[in-house]
């Protein structure tokens, strides 16, 4: 079994989670930027930030036979923040490096003027440098949310196959879903989604254009997340090749759409032993 993670925050991670996740049948990521759960007061935080996933992780990824991307933009909650906004101009240029495969996670936390700004200014910013959109649909007043983010969406630059709405659930997926975007979902041990209402879904929607991740950072969640949907897929009687679609097919589909998908890395029996930095610096 082959799974793509589509979003999941590997730098609150450990490397026992790398390890676990290959073992679990996880040969590729993409990591989208996030809020750090404290604020941020300048931009120069962000690029230190960036730089780390363009640089770091998926070198440490890759020691553990994982291809490692990532998503690059001002967050939603952050959009908010004056000493943070500054960020948006100078966005295009992280957006032209090969690791970065979507603008990410862009969307909205309170839905303010200035996160109107922000969804609508790297809307733009996507379709100016052919990538996808990752779009973060509220955790409060999901629906109404969902409806201004299509609303917005529409009013675009991006064609909406272009899109990945993430963290729906059943009151938002068919919105989502007759927008003619992708549809993501959270995994989680708690709130989001579980495994059996993901698989409920799966039944009653279909298998296209449907992604499953774990979102795994460091509030509870669980990174072999998408592992279980897998697993609770087989056993309520999907087939092999619709986990296929749905854990790595879907995901290589959508940030395919960027060109810049490595998804060849070395099995950890082929790498040389770990680097000095991983073992603690011996």
């Amino acid at each position: 079994m082959r799974i793509f993670d589509p979003h999941i925050h590997m730098t609150s991670r450990t490397t026992d989670d790398y390890r676990a996740m290959y073992d679990a049948g996880v040969r590729a990521l993409v990591e989208p930027s996030f809020w750090l759960g404290q604020p941020r007061t300048s931009p120069a935080s962000f690029f230190d930030y960036f730089d780390a996933l363009l640089g770091w992780e998926p070198f440490r990824a890759s020691q553990y036979g994982i291809a490692h991307h990532c998503t690059l933009a001002l967050n939603p909650k952050e959009a908010n923040d004056p000493r943070c906004t500054p960020v948006l101009d100078a966005l295009p240029r992280y957006l032209v490096k090969d690791g970065v495969v979507a603008v990410g996670e862009i969307g909205y936390d309170s839905m303010t003027p200035a996160e109107d700004h922000a969804l609508a200014a790297q809307l733009q910013l996507a379709a100016d440098h052919g990538l996808p959109a990752l779009v973060h649909t509220p955790h409060r007043d999901k629906l109404a949310g969902l409806h201004r983010t299509i609303d917005v969406i529409r009013e675009s630059n991006l064609p909406p196959e272009h899109v990945l709405l993430d963290h729906l659930n059943e009151t938002t997926v068919k919105a989502a879903a007759d927008s003619g975007c992708w549809a993501g979902f959270s995994i989680y041990p708690d709130t989001k989604m579980d495994e059996d209402r993901m698989v409920t879904i799966l039944r009653n929607h279909g298998t296209e254009k449907m992604i499953v991740n774990s979102a795994a950072d460091w509030g509870k969640s669980d990174p072999l997340k998408t592992r279980k949907v897998a697993d609770a897929m087989l056993k309520a009687g999907f087939t092999e090749d619709d986990v296929d679609q749905v854990l790595w097919r879907n995901p290589v589909a959508f940030y395919g759409q960027s060109g810049r998908l490595q998804l060849d890395v070395p099995a950890p029996d082929q790498l040389h032993e770990g680097n000095s930095i991983l073992r603690g610096g011996e």
